[in-house]
């Protein structure tokens, strides 16, 4: 990467993608570690949903969700800033790390007893993330004036997480609320115009943090189908066995849906992007949340389904995997739809499928709901290899785009 600043580009270009001359900045080892951390906090959103499945339940650990996830893209952000070598970003990142865990710990009762320690530990990661990028403008490698802009709303909503856990119930949950709206709306409206001198965004590096995000949540969903059928006090029965081997097959079904094109399409378009540091915004850091949301919410609802695996599904648990899957498809409809990639109309048409599965499943098997969600899955898969082959040229080669 380069300065943040270039005297010959075009008017109203933003200076987003990596200089051609310098080799690309890939993920290092210590942001696999950061990484690592991280993983705790989404098994423990997860596990707040599983045990309260219900709307207070969902809004709960979305709202936490949306907290965890702000924290994770945004040192995401500022890394990108950062050179591969930087001792400033190791040490920030290890020290970070201590503290997305003591949050990470205090997640699952942090609307109880543990409200202070978890917004504490998290103002302390945000803070740090702040001192990060100071130091990545200290080097000319962001600009301090877009900083500086985001920065205020960053600590106003960090005020008022403190604030807020000092309050119980109802009052909590506002004025946290309150603390996440006003954290998002910074870079979103409140500083946009600053936010397109941010920095140069080191576009390998970027997209491969987003999408190691992805695999990570991914994983839960494996993990959780394994605890739910260790936890279903159940011997390995047939049904058991092969709705477990139906929910890898559904999980891998959404890997498919992401990694095969969508990723590397969106790659591509952003190293082209006129306004790149923007659409990076919207398209990574805000429209994967709701990516990575519909994965926890899947994740919640197969672990409830397994873990029962004997009784018909309940209403709860059928709307979580079918709108959990449903939101995360959607998710990536609006993502390609932000990043310029070909429209995702077999993902929309699943996704509607998947709500109408829900309405009409009343009373139906564990065994069969597995199956129709598997089918639709694959299916999806299947329906989207056809343009490939349809719109690329004899002899050209597949180079991920449409």
């Amino acid at each position: 990467m380069t300065e943040v600043t270039s005297p010959t580009r075009a008017p109203g270009r933003s200076p987003a993608v990596d200089d051609p001359a310098e080799p690309e900045r890939r993920t290092n080892s210590v942001e696999l570690f950061w990484d690592l951390v991280f993983v705790f906090a989404v098994t423990q959103v997860t596990t707040l949903l599983f045990h309260h499945l219900s709307w207070a339940g969902f809004g709960r650990a979305m709202l936490i969700l949306a907290l965890m996830w702000w924290a994770w893209s945004a040192f995401v952000w500022a890394a990108n800033a950062q050179a591969d070598d930087s001792r400033a970003l190791r040490l920030i990142l290890l020290l970070s790390s201590a503290f997305v865990f003591i949050a990470g710990l205090a997640l699952p009762q942090a609307f109880g007893a543990e409200g202070m320690l978890f917004a504490v530990a998290y103002a302390v990661v945000r803070l740090l993330h702040l001192a990060l990028y100071a130091d990545a403008s200290r080097r000319g490698r962001a600009s301090w004036s877009s900083i500086a802009g985001f920065s205020v709303t960053a600590a106003t909503g960090m005020a008022l997480l403190i604030v807020g856990a000092a309050l119980h119930d109802g009052a909590r949950i506002a004025l946290w609320g309150i603390a996440v709206a006003i954290d998002y709306a910074g870079p979103a409206w409140l500083t946009r115009d600053r936010l397109r001198g941010l920095q140069r965004v080191a576009v390998a590096h970027f997209a491969e943090r987003y999408s190691l995000f992805v695999i990570i949540c991914l994983g839960e969903s494996i993990v959780d189908i394994g605890v739910g059928a260790a936890s279903s006090h159940s011997r390995l029965s047939f049904t058991l066995v092969a709705v477990v081997a139906l929910g890898l097959i559904t999980t891998a079904a959404m890997w498919w849906t992401y990694f095969d094109r969508l990723a590397g399409e969106a790659e591509q378009r952003l190293r082209t992007h006129h306004d790149a540091v923007l659409a990076a915004a919207d398209g990574y850091s805000y429209l994967h949340l709701v990516i990575v949301a519909g994965i926890i919410i899947f994740a919640a609802g197969v672990r409830l389904q397994i873990t029962a695996i004997n009784q018909t599904p309940v209403g709860s648990v059928r709307l979580a995997i079918c709108g959990g899957l449903a939101i995360y498809l959607l998710g990536q409809v609006a993502f390609a739809a932000r990043l310029g990639v070909r429209p995702q109309y077999e993902k929309a048409a699943t996704a509607v499928a998947l709500l109408v599965l829900f309405a009409v499943t009343a009373g139906v098997t564990t065994w069969v709901l597995a199956v129709i969600i598997t089918a639709l899955l694959v299916g999806l898969c299947l329906a989207e290899q056809a343009p490939r082959s349809k719109l690329r040229r004899p002899g050209a080669p597949d180079l991920g785009l449409p």
